[in-house]
């Protein structure tokens, strides 16, 4: 009799777990419903000038600095890239029909790049931002699909698998992570605002992808905020052995200082009194915010400058103080500050213009994190190639010329200079970037597109 019940509870308990697994069985399957169906390889009515306007999008997204390597062919892929789960390795984008999108309609291309979504219901690892190109707009993947399809040479290049172990490299749980992180609707424009703020608020969320890099990360290795109405968002985070500063006008590690020309200034030039591009910012310069419009860099600007700072989070206002590297010989890193640094920095700390960058008052100098200190160090920047023309001061690489202990001694010197307020750094945080980070190439990914 007890068997009986239990079989028969048993059975009444199996058919909504079946129920269940069949709905999770279709929501991981599935493919999200696209907004731009056409019939599979349709590209004839993509002409010149919705491809050079997609030339464009795909310069506001900087599809290149993933896609592509130094000295390989662009957008043919092969980059790898470090997650939390293992290597994976960007993928060809170029219209060749085996190993790249050759055979995309653009509903397909629409799903990959606003739904994360390949076809057969592939799901793309979030390193490829589609959160944030969810919110572009119809007109603007139409246009990059046209790009794509006819701007773009073919490049028989396979694919590298990931290296992602089994059962870590199932990709269906992504559907489950979309649901619950990815918002799947364009950008729609604030009422409230005026036209230059919209157009810098759908630059920054959508194309320009900036929470990517500078929006801190969940357990779940999500953005913390996709848009304004998250404080979290575009607040400052540690990325692949770099801090990607705050973007919001936070007065010490964010843009406080920075009035709105001098945003554009350093998206269009790579450099302003403040600061000069380097780390993964260069890249994104090199390929990317070079080539903006004047309207658009200043929409960047607005929008940015419209996004309150924390000075719970902040801290106190930076104010420069007097000191020198002269002055005080004995502090650990003052004599290798004064050989090795002032000649570029100086030995008040203020930089030479708009070459050399201050370290009074730097984002790295104030940051609770040192990491961008250390990697820059250790080594140096990618050189900067503004207008086409490379720059010729370009930060070199210390990791042989200097110890681990000699870069703490000399980055704790600076952090805690001129008014800085960092925290020490010790030599076991140098000695882990410099086995897991390599000296920056002096060849950085350039695209010529046109």
């Amino acid at each position: 009799m007890k068997n009986s019940r239990f079989a028969r509870a048993a059975g009444w308990l199996a058919v909504p777990c079946l129920v269940a697994a069949g709905l999770l069985a279709w929501y991981v399957t599935r493919e999200p419903v696209s907004r731009l169906e056409n019939p599979p390889g349709a590209v004839a009515d993509l002409g010149p000038a919705l491809v050079a306007r997609g030339e464009y999008v795909a310069r506001l997204g900087d599809c290149v600095a993933c896609h592509s390597v130094p000295g390989g062919a662009p957008f043919a892929g092969g980059l790898e890239m470090a997650t939390p789960l293992g290597a994976i390795h960007a993928t060809n984008i170029t219209p060749d029909p085996e190993t790249g999108i050759g055979r995309y309609s653009l509903a397909d291309f629409d799903r990959a790049v606003r739904h994360g979504v390949a076809p057969g219901s592939r799901r793309l690892y979030p390193a490829m931002p589609y959160p944030s190109y969810a919110k572009l707009s119809d007109d603007d993947v139409r246009a990059l699909y046209a790009f794509f399809m006819k701007g773009v040479a073919p490049v028989k290049q396979a694919n590298i698998p990931s290296a992602i172990p089994w059962p870590l490299n199932l990709r269906w749980p992504i559907a489950l992570w979309n649901g619950v992180f990815v918002d799947p609707q364009p950008y729609v424009a604030n009422a409230s605002q005026d036209e230059a703020w919209n157009r810098g608020a759908y630059l920054v969320q959508g194309a320009g992808h900036c929470g990517s890099c500078h929006t801190p990360r969940g357990l779940a290795f999500n953005e913390k905020a996709l848009d304004e109405s998250g404080t979290p968002f575009l607040a400052g985070a540690l990325l692949d052995g770099w801090y990607a500063p705050s973007l919001r006008d936070d007065h010490n590690t964010g843009l406080g200082r920075w009035s709105e020309p001098e945003i554009v200034q350093f998206l269009k030039t790579g450099r302003n009194r403040h600061a000069v591009v380097y780390g993964s910012m260069t890249e994104a310069f090199n390929n990317s915010t070079q080539f903006m419009t004047d309207d658009d860099l200043t929409a960047i600007a607005r929008y940015l400058k419209s996004l309150p700072g924390d000075r719970q989070r902040d801290g106190a206002p930076w104010q420069y103080q007097e000191s020198s590297a002269t002055a005080g010989p004995q502090t650990p890193g003052a004599h290798t500050y004064a050989t090795r640094c002032a000649s570029c920095h100086g030995l008040d700390g203020k930089g030479q213009s708009e070459w050399m960058p201050p370290l009074a008052g730097a984002t790295s100098a104030l940051a609770k994190e040192s990491a961008s200190a250390i990697n820059i160090t250790l080594n140096g920047s990618q050189r900067v190639v503004a207008a086409g023309v490379p720059d010729a001061y370009r930060m070199p690489a210390f990791r042989e010329q200097l110890s681990d202990q000699q870069i703490a001694d000399v980055l704790t010197f600076m952090r805690s200079h001129w008014g800085n307020q960092g925290s020490a750094v010790e030599a076991q945080a140098v000695g882990k970037l410099r086995e897991h980070t390599d000296p920056a190439s002096s060849s950085p990914i350039i695209l010529h597109m046109r």
